[in-house]
């Protein structure tokens, strides 16, 4: 079958992968398919008493009793019937939870590569629409399915009974109008996964649009994204309308299938009770079985055209699943130094290449406990990848880097991680208030984020804030100023009580005094805390102990701010050009 998704097969999906998801549900789908079984046994007998009281009119014998029983057959019939579907729809909730559960689990969990090839809104849609696509299958397909195949034998059985003519005749209608319906089948389930796919683009647009909407607004691009939203509204309104067209092909042959199978028996059955080879009571059981044959049979034809409609969404969850992800990291060992004049970090000849483009070649420092080091350079230079690389978002292609004296192939990623605090260039905060944001590294008391509010000076934006630390700093942190958002990532990183502190351009939207506040918050962590920050500004540099310079992916000078400004030229170059002593504007912070 040809891929319509982007992702890395993993195989593609079947039915038994779909009935796989019913495995750990199987008591509780068991017992609601015998109670809709029951329901649908409980209809069965239902005909035979209407027979027989036509018959018992006919011949003027008693019919009360008849009466109640096929009144208290319909009663719990119903009720029955109601219990067994409501099992089913919780059991499809069950499952959909399951899968969302599997799938943030291994999207939270992807290796940053992966992600930088997805869409986001993509992958949100996977564990969002994808999912509900499925809990319609699994409650109501699977279930149809089943129910039809059985009463469709019990009803075949009991029509047989009574006369083999008219069932003959209900079931040769059925096998033209199956034979439309499974010719599309294959189709239905391609042009389900495309439409899925084409909800996942919309999904990713439309967040696109959403997390840049400033910039949206100032360039006055509304028009333009409105357009390009619409776009993807209208390639997933054609996927849909395609699907649309190939259910509404089956749909058709079903109705048909139902009516005139009815009409035949009624017109057949109605000549033979007047020639005297059919009682009455036999037809009026004929017709009600029919319809119990027709019904079934045009939900099971249903239930396989839906069924195949949702082997696409299911294709899309499996896809999802089998995305590469960091490997598990297990228990999480302390990680201590190798020796006692062991460096906290080292980089040992390092290379590292984006697919076919090289970004570091043969990096070589270390970085001993309670050093301040600096990196400079012009963009472009690999110094956001060195930070990439410690934090093990990415593998090196060759050489080592070791925590503590341990080689990173030696340890997992939490292990490594758990020596590391990141203060990202944009500052990355999380919808939630700002407790949830300062305690995402680790669990706090309020007199511990009382004391990093202090270091980094927003004690004093929190202390006027009606609701304090519980106040939303909304979505991306758009209530707080840039600053804010800044001060804020720095303080999380300060409450995590790293080994080593990693900064990139941490004062980039800070002002005069809210940099030298940092500045000395920096200057006051503990002495085995090493730093390495990335750094424009020539206030942050200069109080670096070490500097190293990187140009084209390579260390190229070495040395504290005096020594470099004496020996090397291109540090010389950029003093000149890029590293400035000018502060961010000041921002206005938030109040309320």
């Amino acid at each position: 079958m040809k891929r319509t998704s982007s992702t890395p097969p993993g195989g593609t999906v079947g039915t038994r992968d779909l009935l796989r998801l019913l495995r750990p549900h199987r008591r509780l789908v068991s017992l609601a398919m015998v109670l809709v079984l029951a329901a649908s046994a409980l209809g069965l007998a239902q005909p035979m008493l209407a027979g027989e009281v036509i018959d018992r009119v006919r011949t003027s014998s008693p019919i009360a009793g008849v009466v109640t029983a096929l009144t208290l057959l319909f009663v719990v019939q119903t009720l029955v019937d109601t219990f067994g579907r409501y099992l089913l729809e919780r059991t499809g909730e069950s499952i959909v939870l399951g899968l969302r559960r599997l799938l943030v689990h291994r999207l939270l969990r992807l290796r940053i590569p992966v992600l930088s090839e997805h869409r986001i809104g993509d992958l949100i849609s996977r564990a969002s629409s994808d999912t509900t696509a499925l809990r319609d299958t699994i409650t109501r397909s699977l279930m149809e399915i089943t129910v039809g195949v059985l009463t469709v034998v019990g009803a075949t059985a009991l029509m047989l009974s009574i006369d083999a003519v008219l069932f003959l005749v209900v079931i040769g209608v059925f096998v033209v109008a199956g034979a439309g319906v499974m010719a599309v089948l294959d189709r239905i389930r391609v042009a389900g996964e495309q439409a899925q796919t084409a909800v996942g683009t919309f999904t990713a647009d439309m967040e696109r649009g959403l997390s840049a909407i400033r910039a949206i607004r100032v360039y006055r691009a509304e028009d333009r994204e409105t357009e390009r939203i619409v776009a993807s509204a209208q390639a997933a309104y054609q996927a849909g309308v395609h699907g649309a067209r190939l259910t509404a092909a089956a749909q058709p042959a079903i109705q048909l299938a139902a009516s005139g199978s009815f009409l035949l028996v009624l017109v057949i059955g109605g000549v033979r009770v007047s020639t005297g080879d059919l009682q009455l009571g036999d037809l009026i059981a004929v017709l009600l079985y029919a319809l119990h044959l027709v019904m079934p049979l045009g939900n099971l034809l249903e239930g396989l055209a839906t069924m195949k409609r949702a082997m696409g969404a299911l294709q899309r969850v499996h896809d999802g699943l089998n995305l590469p992800a960091e490997p598990p990291d297990g228990p999480v060992r302390p990680v201590t130094p190798a020796a006692a004049d062991t460096p906290m970090l080292a980089f040992d000849d390092v290379h590292f290449s984006y697919g076919d483009r090289p970004a570091l070649h043969g990096v070589t420092f270390t970085l001993p406990p309670g050093s301040r080091t600096a990196i400079v350079g012009p963009s472009g230079a690999g110094k956001s990848t060195i930070l990439s690389l410690i934090c093990r978002f990415y593998d090196p292609d060759s050489g080592a880097v070791s925590y503590r004296g341990h080689p990173a192939s030696q340890l997992t990623r939490a292990e490594s991680r758990q020596l590391i605090s990141l203060v990202e260039q944009d500052a990355p905060v999380l919808h939630g208030t700002l407790r949830d944001n300062l305690c995402l590294g680790r669990r706090a008391d309020d007199t511990q984020i009382a004391s990093v509010l202090h270091q980094v000076n927003l004690h004093a934006l929190v202390d006027r804030l009606p609701a304090g630390l519980d106040t939303p700093v909304g979505e991306h942190g758009t209530l707080l100023s840039g600053g804010e958002r800044q001060r804020l990532a720095i303080a999380r990183a300060l409450l995590a009580r790293p080994a080593l502190l990693l900064l990139d351009e941490p004062t980039s939207s800070l002002d005069t005094e809210n940099e030298s506040v940092i500045v000395e918050a920096l200057n006051q962590l503990p002495d085995h805390t090493a730093v390495l920050v990335v750094a424009h500004r020539l206030s942050t540099v200069r109080s670096a102990d070490r500097i190293l310079v990187v140009d084209d992916g390579r260390i190229v000078a070495d040395g504290d701010h005096d020594h470099l400004e004496r020996t090397s030229p291109r540090y010389r170059l950029l003093l000149n050009g890029h590293l400035t002593d000018q502060p961010a504007a000041p921002q206005q912070e938030v109040t309320s």
